[in-house]
């Protein structure tokens, strides 16, 4: 380890490892784009998953600044997110397929921090092909819903208590208690609205990124298979409109 007087940016960066890991497999001029954006976008599912778990935890122990604070980054970071993909629109599927062939079975779909981010925000419906140990765990734990009733409770709202103590492994099929209380929450208009608010900005935030790497997928390969024999677009398609907390998109219909 450095010490502080000797430490350099490169250093504290760990750039030689950083910027050894690009290793494109043809000689094609944009397969390292390829390579890096993807790469990009695992360090971002990383920070997410980082900053998912500091939200968490200060949605249940009542910290409303601190929980929006770290909400709003989680959205930011997915703006971010899907604004990559017009980097990698300028790709045309030309280009792609000058490297396609040696992908291999290699899939964006394998990725398990996408999977566990997932997890984090309540999906549980995963194929048993890809359930790992960490993901097991996560699905394990309270998903970021069921953190938000904790800080309701907290805040004096009378969330059921059948609600909070369930199994956080069964898939959330929804409350008819839980609805007319986040009804409650918005018609008093308060901070817990407002964190109710910030967990939208993220859904439709993930909802976004969904769409856009749909119209990335249809822009460079169409409707053949997706890499790894994935159906490719028609599957992403069916991903899309599905919402993490869709009890917070259902009271905007409540009369």
């Amino acid at each position: 380890m450095s010490s502080p007087d000797d430490l350099t940016y490169s250093r504290y960066l760990r750039l030689d490892d950083l910027l050894s890991c690009q290793h494109p497999l043809t000689d094609s001029d944009d397969e390292l784009l390829f390579v890096i954006i993807h790469q990009v976008y695992e360090l971002w599912f990383k920070q997410i998953l980082h900053e998912t778990e500091l939200l968490q935890r200060r949605l249940e122990t009542g910290n409303s600044a601190g929980a929006l604070h770290t909400a709003r980054r989680i959205a930011k970071i997915l703006k971010t997110a899907v604004g990559q993909m017009d980097v990698l629109e300028t790709m045309t599927p030309q280009q792609f397929a000058a490297f396609r062939p040696e992908l291999g079975s290699s899939s964006g779909f394998q990725s398990s921090q996408f999977r566990y981010i997932e997890a984090v925000f309540g999906r549980r419906d995963f194929s048993a092909a890809v359930v790992d140990r960490v993901l097991e765990e996560i699905m394990g734990r309270r998903p970021v819903f069921a953190s938000l009733l904790c800080y309701l409770t907290t805040g004096g709202w009378q969330v059921p208590a059948e609600v909070l103590d369930r199994d956080p492994r069964e898939p959330w099929h929804g409350d008819g208690a839980v609805d007319a209380l986040l009804a409650e929450v918005y018609a008093d208009a308060g901070t817990p609205a407002e964190v109710c608010e910030a967990l939208v900005d993220i859904d439709e935030g993930i909802q976004e990124w969904r769409y856009r790497h749909v119209k990335m997928v249809e822009r460079i390969i169409g409707t053949q298979f997706g890499t790894g024999g994935s159906t490719g677009a028609a599957y992403l398609r069916g991903t899309l409109f599905r919402p993490a907390f869709p009890d917070l998109w259902a009271i905007r219909s409540r009369p």
